[in-house]
Order: C-alpha cells, then structure tokens, then sequence
C-alpha cells in the first residue's frame, strides 16, 4: 500500500456484519461466479459506476473535490505481497457510506434478496456497489477499501474485511477523491498477481468501459465502443478492423447491420455476415458468437438466444441497459415460469427484423453479393421457414431457386410468379439428387411442352423446407411427381407407337421384373421425351419429400413401391415392346426394366446403392457389343 492509502494510527472499530450479508457473502463468493476471473470485471464496473457518478455530479455541483482530476482506473500488482490494487478517481464514499454499502446494504432488501436467491429467481441489482463487490472474495483472503468522498469536507476512511463475521472500518489517509481497493490473494489465485494475466481479463470483459483502465502505465482498454457510435460516425474499415479482432477472420464481412437507440428500449449492436460460412483463422466455426454487453461490460461471451436459431451464424455484439441480469452478471436472468423475460423478446425481435430487412434490401440492391450470401447460408434460411412458422412470411423474400427458366441466375418466388402462364394457379417443382439431375427429370416433360415453369429443388435442405412452404402468396406449390397431375395449358399427343397387346405384354414383363418395388404399371399422361417416370402412390404423399433424406440418414434404406409410368411413344419403349416378344432376348430385356427403373431412381436421388448398376450396365455394354458385331 503507498502513502497515500495507508490506515492511521486511530483506533479501528469492529463492525459486525448483518447475518444476511454473510449470508449473501457466502454465496457471491463461493456459488454464483462460475469463473473467478469475473471479479476484476466486477471491481472495474463499480469504479466505473462510480466515476459516472461523480462525472454526473460535476455537471451541476461546482462545490467538488478534485475537479481536475482525470477520470480514470488504475490497476497495480505487487507480485511480492501477491496483491492487485484497483483505484479510481470516482465519487467516493464517506466512512458512513462504507458502512451502509458494504457493510449492511440495508437499501437494497437484502433479506428479499437472499430469499430470491434460495428460490433461484435472482432479481437485477447490477450498479448496486455493495453485490458485486463482494466476488472480490473469490480471490482475495483480505479485502481493503479506502476511499474519500466528494464533498469537500470529507475524510478519507479505511474499511477491511476477512470475509469473517465482522468488517473494520478506521479514519485514512488519502489525498485525492475517489476510491482503492487492495486484494490480498489467496493462495491459490496467485496467478492474478501478474499483469499480463490482468490486461487479458480487462479485454476480454471490460474493454469498452468508457474511462481508460491503466495496467501499471501502459492504458490496457479500448474506451470507445463501436457500437455506441452514431453509424454516421463509424467508416467501413472500422467495421472490417473490428470484425477482424473479434472473429479472427480475415475475409471482410458480407453485410453489417449497425443498430443504435436509447427509446423505448436502450439498445445498441453491430451484426456481421460472414463472407463464408466457415470462418475464422484460429478457430474453424460455423456458428457465430454474439457477444452481450451491458453497459459496456461483457456478460455473456456467447449469447445463443439473442437471434433466433436460424440467424446461428451471425457475428456481433449486442449492449443494453435494459437486461435483466442475474446477480453474478454471468447471464441474462430468465422468468421461472414459460415465457421469456419480454425485453429479452424485444430485444431478439427487434434485431431479428432489422436483420431480415437488411437482407432482403441487399438481395433488391445488390443480387450479385446477394447470391453469394445464399450459396453459403441457405440451408438456415430453409431451417428457419421450416421450423419458425411465424418467421416464415419474412423470411420468404430471401429464397431463391434455380428453375428451369433461370438458366444459371437464382429466382425468388416473387420472379416465378411473374413469369407463370395463364390459367396457372399452383408453383410447380420437382426434387432430385443434384441440379443437373433436376433439369433431365423425367416429370418436366408436360410442363416443358407447355411453357410452365419448375423449381429445382435439390439440396437436402429443400426437403424440410417444404415442411414449412406449402402456399406463396395464395398459390400452392405442388410436386410434379404426382399420380393426378393436371396443367393448365396445352401440349401435342402423340401417337401411340405400339399396340395395345404389345404395351399390356411390356406392362407384364415390368410387374415380373420388379416384383414388389412397384405398385403399378401404366401409360403414362405427362411424358414426352422421356421414357419412363416413377411417381408416388397415394399413401406416399405426405412423406415423399423426405425419402430423399431418409436415404441419406439410413443405412438400410429401402425405396418405398412406386407407381411405373410409361411413355408408349418413346423409341426406347416401343423397342423395347418388340423385344419383349422374344423369348430369346428375355435376359436382355429383364436388364433393361432394371436398368430403365433405376437410372429413375438416380434421377431423383433414390437410388440406394448406385454401384449395384455397375454390373448390369456392362452386361448391357455386352450385349449392344455382340448385335453390333
């Protein structure tokens, strides 16, 4: 201890602490702070409070101690005596004041506290000087506090405690307003008496506090914090340098949303779109962090219910006043009962909706950048339609789709509707295992043929997100494998090329052929150009989307029966009718229904083992081979 802060020789007195002070005591030091490091954080935010404090009284009061005095916090370490000092040149406390606020803190309802407590509903005492000053005892076996008020006539006062039933309090020398806090560590936390170890915690908790923290003489915070700047203040390489630090990504973000208010609800954050969806240098992530500050202190390092779920891969930072915080400040304080705390909710729809506004302006404004948000970020788009039934209607403009008029570019559903023919009541598309694979589907033949455009769905994605998108805009979308399938519009029908006797002979060999895997056989009403289509039976419906995803998920999937549709007119068919006459050519054309079957199911990304056909293919390679010869 300096000069300064040393105790005078007057006798102290001994001053017992109200049960419940030891009580709270006990608990604040041995079971809320999940983290022992919190207690520096905790420490520099009451010196904070109290340089706002006298800041504040300096505005109206000309009467003030040490009006000159910078407002500042400075912390020592004496790695001999293994003790930290943190002193500010705050407001101050008289030795009454010491007593009431850390001594008995009869104002704040200790009791009503302590029994919240108990019930685990810890009620929001953040600012209260007397709390979290006590996590100082997490660390420290002896706590000294001396500090001078303000007032002019003040002076300066000494207050010691163990953590023991009882606190000293005695007369003090101390020239300069403001107050000291002296640690003595326990053993087991010498690892706090080091700088380097104190500079890290005050950047990673306290680095935005408004007043500079010193470590030794070099200043070991930021002081301004970006988010609290007007966004008209703030350059585009500030924001890029402050992603930067927080993400360790050094890709430039995609889009950032700057969200500052103090009215209805005080709120001020920073969102970033990462350029990818992997990100980061050090640590390879998916996921954002949103980090929550209030007040400028950090109380949660990832706050997971801040945005909802499919927003999971945001970075940025979110500080508000308005939390309701538990006691340790280690988290936001939740109702006991169902619903969440409703500034929480004000807090996440607010930014929820900013966000998505933003989105949505960056697809109208700039679709380049737009698509490369989607390639990288549509699977939680998709997740959020088909699990947030009240996000769905926002999150609406922001899908896109390749379709079979879009050539290379993404559509929205607002550009397929625009483009749909007359008579055209529904949204049409069609899933299969891979884009390419969509754009030869067999079931695109009858709209090809009169002008109607398809949706190309073929992310695993697209499945559950059909769970949630069943209408736009009054129009339903609807499968184009479906037995009952009927357009708007006309298209030519052609002739048949076999016989009727021919076709019931071929639609045999199929039920022989495939047994079981099918339902029925028949001539098809939709296919044009294309041999063949499997479409779902009735029962099938309702779960035909997710095959696709159960085929990936099971190892022992099996292609649930399906309907066998035909195209009477299609060479390949009608060759086929003809061998099929043949007895000699029964192998061959047992080979090719198998073939014909399953080059379906790879189409629509059914097949479960596509290297089964590896043989059969080069039996038929065979075969072509000896009638060429």
């Amino acid at each position: 201890m300096t000069a300064e802060t040393e105790a005078t020789t007057h006798a102290p007195t001994a001053v017992p602490f109200r049960a419940e002070v030891r009580q709270l005591l006990n608990i604040l030091a041995h079971s809320l702070y999940t983290d022992r490091e919190i207690f520096l954080r905790e420490l520099i935010s009451n010196a904070s409070d109290a340089l706002h404090r006298v800041q504040f009284e300096m505005l109206t009061n000309q009467q003030v101690r040490d009006p000159d005095a910078p407002l500042e916090i400075r912390i020592g370490v004496d790695k001999d005596a293994k003790t930290i000092t943190i002193s500010d040149t705050g407001i101050g406390m008289t030795r009454e004041e010491l007593i009431e606020n850390l001594g008995t803190i009869a104002h704040s309802g200790t009791r009503t506290l302590i029994e919240n407590l108990e019930a685990a509903q810890r009620s929001n005492i953040i600012g209260q000087f007397g709390v979290g000053f006590y996590s100082a005892f997490v660390v420290a076996d002896e706590v000294t506090v001396i500090s001078r008020s303000y007032r002019p006539d003040a002076e300066a006062a000494l207050w010691r405690s163990q953590g023991g039933e009882s606190f000293v309090v005695d007369a003090a020398e101390r020239e300069q307003r403001g107050t000291t806090i002296v640690l003595k560590l326990k053993e087991e936390a010498h690892e706090f008496a080091d700088e380097w170890r104190l500079r890290q915690i005050v950047r990673r908790h306290s680095n935005y506090v408004a007043f500079p923290i010193y470590i030794g003489d070099e200043r070991a915070n930021e002081s301004t914090a970006l988010w609290h700047q007007p966004p008209r203040n703030v350059e585009a390489s500030q924001y890029n340098e402050f992603y930067r630090q927080m993400t360790f990504d050094y890709e430039e973000p995609l889009l950032w949303v700057h969200f500052s208010s103090e009215a209805p609800l005080d709120l001020h954050a920073i969102l970033f779109v990462p350029a990818k969806r992997e990100r980061g240098f050090i640590e390879r992530r998916m996921e954002g962090k949103i980090r929550l500050y209030s007040r400028k202190v950090l109380i949660q390092e990832d706050a997971k219910d801040i945005l909802p779920p499919y927003f999971r891969f945001v970075e940025g930072v979110v500080d508000s006043e308005d939390l309701p915080l538990n006691v340790s400040r280690e988290g936001v304080q939740r109702d006991a009962g169902p619903n969440r705390d409703p500034i929480v909710q004000r807090i996440k729809k607010s930014l929820t909706n900013r966000l998505t506004k933003e989105l949505v302006d960056l697809a109208e404004k700039d679709p380049i950048k737009y698509v490369t948000f989607w390639n990288e970020f549509s699977p939680f788009i998709k997740e959020g339609i088909a699990t947030d039934p009240l996000a769905r209607d926002d999150l609406l403009p922001l899908l896109r789709f390749h379709t079979t008029k879009s050539g290379d570019q993404l559509a929205s559903l607002a550009d397929y509707k625009g483009r749909m023919i007359d008579g055209q009541n529904e949204i049409y598309y069609v899933i299969a295992a891979d884009l390419e694979s969509a754009r030869r589907s067999p079931h695109l033949d009858a709209l090809n043929d009169r002008g109607i455009e398809a949706l190309l769905l073929y992310d695993v994605m697209d499945s559950f997100l059909l769970n949630g998108l069943r209408e736009y805009q009054g129009l339903k979308l609807r499968n184009v494998d479906d037995p009952n399938l009927s357009l708007p519009g006309e298209a030519p029908t052609p002739e048949a090329s076999i016989s009727d006797e021919q076709f019931t002979r071929l639609v045999n060999v199929f039920k022989e052929t495939l047994g079981e895997r099918v339902t029925t056989v028949r001539a098809s009403n939709v296919l044009r150009h294309n041999p063949l289509r499997l479409v779902s039976p009735e029962d099938q419906q309702y779960n035909r989307e997710m095959a696709r995803v159960q085929r990936i998920l099971d190892r022992d999937f099996k292609v649930p029966p399906k309907i066998v549709e035909l195209n009477r007119s299609h060479p390949l068919i009608v060759d086929l009718a003809r061998l099929a006459e043949s007895d000699g050519d029964a192998a061959l054309v047992r080979n090719l229904v198998e073939q014909l079957y399953e080059n379906a199911l790879l189409l629509e990304g059914l097949h479960p083992n596509p290297a089964d056909m590896v043989g059969r293919i080069q039996a038929l390679m065979e075969a072509a081979a000896r009638r060429l010869g």
